[in-house]
């Protein structure tokens, strides 16, 4: 089939090369220069596929009551009078039960475990090289509150044969030897040693490069301006270059996916949600993590990339802004020189991304109302961990085969109750 795919960020891109392995005739639109320079650029540089949760969860409504007068708060919320942003946040605030806590880790944990099988698939047959490391998440525990609260997350891995360590402070420092200059400040944590880290934009660089070599085509600079819809049925793309005919279209947005599909009655359930990134040089090796710490206090990701270290997190819900705001410089800075001091932030690189992002934390995955369109968006904080997997049940889908994994409430589908 001859395929459009729109959106060259991490997760079209691996759509493309999963879809040009199927043989496929593939096409790529992307309203930049190159691939990877939105929501993919500067992320956090996890690869969690333990570290996987929703933001959606008991007790979430009372956090962010008190994270509104923290001065480091990992949440922030501007609300304004915006139909998809307060359905967002209803919707997500009916996802805060227990129930629904475990029904959504799950159904994440599923993807992101088959999502590091297909990684370390594309790694073996592409041998790219994107400052990997596989030495696992720690989740680090300022409070015995968090460490108590952790309990409902290690019971979900357990459930998922999903491998995790629950350590004390000395095994945390065993772990990453630079925290033993801060030990007063750990109370525990948690390990999930599979995750990985790596750079993202690297990573979607070189195998948008692999594609291209497989015969997939890269159009840069192409403003899309509608999807052309005939009889219930996708038969190409508007653009500013005029209309592309195609067989099928998948639509990997991220964030502005739902802008693109409404007009043909899709009411796709993904809003923005900002997260802001420093990169730091890394001047002093021994004062550096071996790999990523995730600060649970502020929900700060700390991550080893080669010479440097990336430093990602916070959830800013205020629409389609994308502004650099220096409140939220202070706090990446304040975690990072808190757990790991000596490190030079004046040299860093400043940087915000609009994760696409669902009510229940699940991406959107599949065929749509309208025929021969399909989705791959809505990852949130997880489309560096999920991008292979997601990509090879979307190939699966769109080409008629029975996937590996269970896809059907991965679909647009389950939100129709």
């Amino acid at each position: 089939m001859k395929i459009t795919i729109l959106g060259a960020g991490v997760i079209g891109v691996t759509s493309a090369y999963y879809l040009a392995k199927a043989g496929h005739e593939v096409t790529v639109l992307d309203r930049q220069p190159g691939p990877a320079l939105e929501t993919s650029f500067a992320n956090a540089g996890e690869v969690s596929f333990g570290y996987c949760s929703p933001w959606a969860a008991p007790g979430i409504p009372q956090k962010a009551l008190k994270w509104i007068f923290m001065e480091h708060a990992p949440l922030i919320l501007r609300p304004k009078l915006d139909g998809p942003m307060l359905s967002w946040m209803l919707k997500m605030l009916m996802n805060c039960t227990s129930e629904r806590y475990a029904i959504n880790k799950s159904r994440m944990l599923r993807l992101a475990d088959y999502s590091r099988l297909a990684l370390a698939e594309v790694r073996t047959e592409t041998n790219v090289d994107y400052d990997q490391r596989m030495q696992g998440t720690l989740q680090l525990f300022r409070t015995q509150a968090q460490l108590d609260a952790s309990a409902k997350d290690v019971k979900a891995l357990a459930a998922d044969g999903i491998p995790f360590e629950v350590l004390d402070p000395e095994g945390c420092i065993k772990v990453e030897p630079a925290l033993a200059h801060v030990r007063h400040k750990i109370v525990g944590g948690l390990l999930t040693p599979k995750d990985e880290t790596g750079d993202c934009f690297k990573f979607t660089n070189i195998l948008a490069e692999k594609a291209t070599g497989m015969g997939v085509r890269f159009q840069w600079g192409v403003n899309i301006k509608g999807l052309d819809v005939q009889g219930g049925e996708a038969k190409g793309v508007v653009t500013d270059r005029g209309t592309i005919a195609s067989d099928a279209v998948v639509v990997a947005l991220g964030s502005y996916s739902p802008l693109l599909v409404k007009p043909h009655g899709i009411n796709l359930p993904v809003y923005p949600v900002k997260g802001y990134s420093l990169t730091i040089p890394i001047t002093n090796a021994s004062r550096a993590p071996e790999s990523t710490v995730m600060d649970e206090t502020y929900k700060i990701a700390i991550t080893r990339l080669g010479d440097r270290i990336r430093v990602g997190g916070m959830a800013e819900i205020s629409g389609y802004t994308n502004d650099l705001g220096e409140a939220r410089r202070r706090t990446l800075e304040h975690s990072v020189t808190d757990l790991f001091p000596g490190g030079d932030v004046s040299k860093a690189n400043f940087w915000s991304g609009l994760r696409p992002m669902t009510p229940d934390g699940t991406p959107v995955i599949g065929a749509t109302k309208v025929r021969n369109l399909y989705l791959n968006t809505g990852h949130g904080t997880l489309g560096w961990t999920m991008s292979c997997g997601s990509a090879k049940v979307l190939a699966d889908i769109v080409s008629g085969r029975k996937a590996d994994i269970e896809t059907k409430d991965l679909a647009i589908g389950r939100y129709a109750a």
